[in-house]
C-alpha cells in the first residue's frame, strides 16, 4: 500500500512539473525579460494605455492603404486594447503581450516589462493618440538584443475607420471625453494611412492637439543593464 502511495505521488509530481508549472505550461520556460520604455513626443496629444507584445517577426498590425483589421479599430477609436490583445494572445506567432493601463502624457515616459525568447526576438508597441477620432502610433519589430539598448522612433496613423470631425461627442481625450460614441452617420476613408493631424474644424484647438511626427520613441533594452 505504501508503494502505492509514493508511485502516486511521483506521478502527480511529474505532472504537474509537465503540465502544471506556469512557466512550463506557457511556453515561457527561459525567456528573458526586457524593459520597453515608450515616450510621448508630442506636445499636447495624450496616449491611451500602450499594448506592447514580443513577436517572431511574422506579425504586421495593419497595412498602410487597407482597411484597419477589426481588432485595432476599438484601439484606434477608443484606446480599448482588449481585442487586439485578445488576437494577439491566439496568435502563434506571438510570444508574449502586455496591455498596459496608464495613459502617458505629452513629454512624459512609461517603463514597461515583457517577455521574449529565441526566435520570437522582436518588439512591437501602438497605442491612441486619445485627442483623435482615431489617431493612432505603433512602433513594430524593433529587435531584443541581451546586449544594449534599441530605440526607435514612429509616426501616428489613421485608422481610416472613424471620420475625423474632430467633435467632441466622438472623442475620447481631452478637452471632451466621449464614453465611446462612434460616429456611424459619416463616412470614413477606410483604409489606415498616415494622420494629416489636427486641422481646428470644430472642438480641437490645433495650438493644443496637433502634432509632427514623429510622435513616440520606443526604447527596448534587457532587464538587469
Amino acid at each position: 500500500m505504501k508503494k502505492n502511495i509514493w508511485l502516486v505521488t511521483i506521478v502527480t509530481a511529474i505532472l504537474l512539473l509537465a503540465f502544471g508549472s506556469p512557466a512550463l505550461a506557457d511556453g515561457k520556460s527561459g525567456a528573458r525579460t526586457y524593459y520597453v520604455t515608450i515616450t510621448n513626443l508630442t506636445g499636447g496629444q495624450v496616449f491611451s494605455p500602450p499594448i506592447i507584445y514580443t513577436h517572431n517577426g511574422r506579425v504586421d498590425l495593419f497595412s498602410p492603404a487597407e482597411e484597419a483589421p477589426p481588432e485595432l479599430v476599438p484601439l484606434a477609436e477608443d484606446g480599448d486594447t482588449g481585442p487586439l490583445a485578445a488576437a494577439l494572445g491566439d496568435d502563434p506567432a506571438v510570444f508574449d503581450v502586455f496591455p498596459s493601463e496608464g495613459v502617458v502624457p505629452p513629454g512624459h515616459s512609461v517603463t514597461l516589462q515583457i517577455t521574449a525568447k529565441g526566435r520570437f526576438r522582436y518588439l512591437s508597441a501602438a497605442a491612441m493618440l486619445v485627442s483623435s477620432n482615431d489617431a493612432f502610433f505603433t512602433v513594430e519589430n524593433v529587435r531584443v538584443t541581451r546586449w544594449g539598448s534599441r530605440s526607435r522612433t514612429g509616426v501616428a496613423y489613421d485608422a481610416g475607420s472613424e471620420y475625423n470631425s474632430e467633435e467632441c461627442k466622438f472623442i475620447p481625450g481631452p478637452p471632451c471625453g466621449s464614453p465611446g460614441v462612434r460616429d456611424e452617420d459619416r463616412e470614413a476613408e477606410g483604409f489606415v494611412f498616415v494622420h494629416s493631424g489636427i486641422h481646428g474644424i470644430a472642438d480641437l484647438d490645433p495650438a493644443n492637439a496637433d502634432w509632427r511626427n514623429p510622435v513616440v520613441r520606443v526604447t527596448v533594452e534587457p532587464a538587469g543593464h
